[in-house]
């Protein structure tokens, strides 16, 4: 429980936006020093109330398996949305808890048929043989490429697009929305930035909305084989999402899932490159290492930094509990490098087993729904990646923005050796 006392200083506040400037290295060494202090760690306190982070793996994966204290709203990002904005655009399940969230979810749920699964198991299989297969011709005459436009950002795009039936003439314009929606989230923006680049995130979101709107509208009077047709039509219970929450959930989908799987997939490259110890483990059985590679890869890249939850009740009793209107941030990366559960956590280990990472969450009811998906993708494009092109390697460190909300990979620069038994002319 928290203990009374003094805010941590500023270097080592993973509240403060200089905090997430540091090199990666550097904020590893803080998360350490936070987490030998045994207590959730107080890193704000004033007229708005305290805040505090959760650093541990127990403190994580208690917090979010307790949604009755720790609970999600009014949001779960930082700072969480204004009242407006969730008006007018829709709550988005992560930012929802109780009875409507579970009704969400669970229609959500049912909509991922094993018919719809099965289906999308195929295309992803085909999709990252396609992708991969593409690489040559997105790389420059000297093999040199961005890999986050060349494999990772497109994989999961077009995974999610062809699930959720998005038509081919939509998808270029979406990919530019996604990409205006979420740049500047988790950054720490000037004056200027601000008052400027809420509209055009906000437009951007607006303009996905407009456009699945349209398409559920379509489905629901010719329906398909895909998600948004079952999103958009009673389920057995006579459960259906409405145009905003459809509108919500497209958001959440498409953001998230298309951002988080794709970082995943830069940084286990860039994972692979600097361990090449580990990259020849992989190689040399990749039947028998590669879901355990998928899973180290999402736990020592950690695709989102954090969460924040808002205390509903006291919890824990007397002056070091918690209070009704504290808040909790759950430090997913700090949580997944906690030595009483990792052994050397700092270590890249492909074979790790077992690997109780919390990447896609700490459980309860706000754990990933995509997770299973994004494992498939990100285990079928190592596959088809080290298969043919089994000395591809990036060139630099990738790009990393000061984000407290994500991982992000902005760009990684990668060099493409040619597969063996070819020539290139």
């Amino acid at each position: 429980m928290p203990e009374p006392g003094a805010c941590v200083p500023d270097d080592v506040n993973p509240l403060r936006p200089d905090f997430w400037r540091l090199p990666g290295p550097q904020r590893e060494a803080a998360f350490a020093c936070l987490r030998a202090r045994e207590q959730p760690v107080l890193v704000e306190e004033g007229e708005r109330g305290r805040t505090f982070a959760l650093v541990r793996h127990c403190e994580v994966t208690e917090a979010s398996r307790r949604p009755e204290v720790f609970r999600s709203a009014p949001g779960a990002t930082t700072p969480p949305p204004a009242r407006w904005v969730r008006a007018l655009f829709g709550a988005s399940m992560v930012n929802l808890d109780g009875p409507e969230h579970a009704r969400l979810r669970g229609v959500v749920a049912r909509a991922f048929t094993p018919r719809i699964l099965a289906r999308a198991e195929d295309d992803i299989r085909r999709t990252a043989d396609r992708v991969v297969d593409g690489i040559a011709g997105a790389v420059g005459g000297d093999g040199t490429g961005d890999f986050v436009a060349a494999v990772a950002a497109p994989m999961p795009f077009h995974v999610l697009c062809r699930m959720m039936g998005i038509p081919e003439a939509e998808r270029e314009r979406i990919q530019v929305l996604i990409d205006r929606a979420s740049e500047h989230v988790g950054l720490d923006r000037t004056l200027a930035q601000r008052l400027r680049t809420p509209g055009r995130g906000l437009r951007a979101l607006a303009g996905m909305h407009r456009i699945v709107a349209r398409v559920g509208r379509e489905r629901r009077e010719r329906p398909g084989d895909d998600l948004i047709s079952r999103l958009v039509a009673p389920d057995r219970d006579g459960q259906s999402l409405s145009s905003r929450e459809l509108g919500a959930f497209f958001s959440l989908l498409l953001v998230a899932g298309v951002e988080t799987t794709r970082n995943a997939l830069a940084h286990g490259l860039h994972l692979l490159t600097v361990h090449p110890g580990q990259r020849e483990v992989l190689r040399s059985g990749l039947d028998a290492h590669l879901d355990t590679a998928v899973e180290e890869i999402v736990r020592h890249s950690t695709p989102i930094h954090q969460f924040r939850r808002t205390v509903a009740g006291e919890y824990g009793g007397g002056p070091a509990g918690y209070r009704p209107g504290d808040r909790v941030i759950l430090c997913y990366g700090s949580a997944n490098r906690d030595e009483r559960v990792f052994a050397d956590p700092e270590a890249f280990d492909v074979t790790r087993s077992p690997n109780p990472h919390l990447g896609f969450g700490g459980g309860g009811p706000h754990y990933c729904l995509g997770a299973h998906l994004a494992r498939q993708e990100i285990r079928a494009v190592l596959h088809a990646l080290l298969t043919r092109y089994p000395d591809v390697h990036t060139t630099a460190p990738p790009s990393v923005p000061p984000t407290s909300f994500d991982h992000r990979v902005a760009r990684l620069p990668f060099r493409l050796s040619v597969p063996r038994g070819t020539m290139r002319v």
